[in-house]
């Protein structure tokens, strides 16, 4: 899937084997794993970066749009 660079941070849900994932998609390379590492923090949940995206175990979609709502960013969810 192909998303716009266009600096608005994405936050979805996939379902995976037997549970849910969040993903974070729009964010820099710089700021990947410095970002992983404090939501997954924050939502007390494993959690990795591959190929660009932040990937949370468990369905943590309001609680990262939370996050970055805090920090000043533009967030926004995706799907339904």
């Amino acid at each position: 899937m192909r998303l716009p660079e266009d600096g608005i941070v994405r936050i979805g849900c996939e379902r995976r084997r037997a549970g849910r994932m969040t993903t974070i998609h729009g964010l820099k390379s710089a700021e990947l794993l410095d970002t992983a590492a404090a939501l997954k923090r924050r939502c007390g949940t494993g959690g990795t970066v591959k190929d660009g995206i932040v990937e949370l175990q468990g369905d943590r979609r309001e609680a990262v749009l939370a996050y970055f709502t805090a920090l000043g960013r533009r967030a926004k969810r995706m799907g339904g």
